[in-house]
């Protein structure tokens, strides 16, 4: 079976046992200043409790609804919701003790322009969470599935280029544009225009050997 067919055909508990690390390693997180601590949980979109479903898009709400409001295509509440319920959907949810979603990841293993990819479709932290170095681990948890699931090509999502932070967090990984990212636009007067997004990918292994199959995701989000 092709391995992202593969991945995805698991359960969440085989999924868990296969692509991420012993969950001694990833299932609890410590506030590095307030001491809190917070359980890490791995969902589907079709097992999330409905109050955490809306805790995520609230989530996104907080975090990234006035860049899409700054957009051309604007922020559209019912869009993102049917997204975030697409079947191969992975979440890794950000809990507290008292069972409140403060955080959460995305992600998808799926075909991107031909290419074997994971996709993060959404990382987003309550502002009680930014700055902890929780985001930066949650992007190294892609990594270890990358590295987990053979052949994959590149770890890919979209950010808004006007979210200054977000792209810096990204470069610090080893995030840089795709190939396949929107190319700034050239004004008559030789001004250079950035696109309100980029597509940016970490790749993984020599991309010459996969032929373009013309298999190939809308761009899927702009993140925090």
């Amino acid at each position: 079976m092709d391995p992202i067919d593969l991945a995805n055909s698991k359960t969440l508990t085989q999924f868990a046992q296969e692509y991420l690390p012993p969950s001694k390693e990833w299932t609890a997180w410590t506030h590095p200043q307030t001491h809190a601590e917070f359980e890490l949980v791995l969902q589907a979109p079709k097992q999330l409790a409905i109050a955490d479903f809306d805790a995520c898009f609230d989530l996104i709400e907080l975090t990234s609804s006035q860049d899409y409001k700054n957009s051309k295509d604007g922020w559209k509440p019912r869009s993102k919701r049917k997204e975030m319920n697409l079947d191969d959907l992975k979440y890794i949810l950000i809990k507290s003790a008292q069972g409140s979603v403060d955080g959460f990841l995305s992600f998808m293993p799926t075909y991107e322009d031909g290419y074997p990819v994971i996709y993060c479709y959404e990382i987003h932290l309550s502002p009680a969470l930014q700055g902890t170095g929780l985001g930066t681990s949650l992007m190294q948890m892609l990594d270890f599935v990358a590295a987990k699931v053979p052949g994959t090509a590149k770890i890919m999502l979209t950010c808004f280029t006007c979210n200054e932070r977000g792209m810096k967090f990204y470069d610090h990984l080893g995030y840089s544009k795709d190939e396949y990212s929107p190319l700034p636009k050239m004004l008559r007067n030789g001004t250079k225009v950035e696109e309100e997004y980029a597509i940016l990918s970490k790749v993984l292994m020599d991309l010459s050997r996969y032929q373009n199959t013309g298999q190939s995701l809308p761009p899927s989000s702009y993140h925090q």
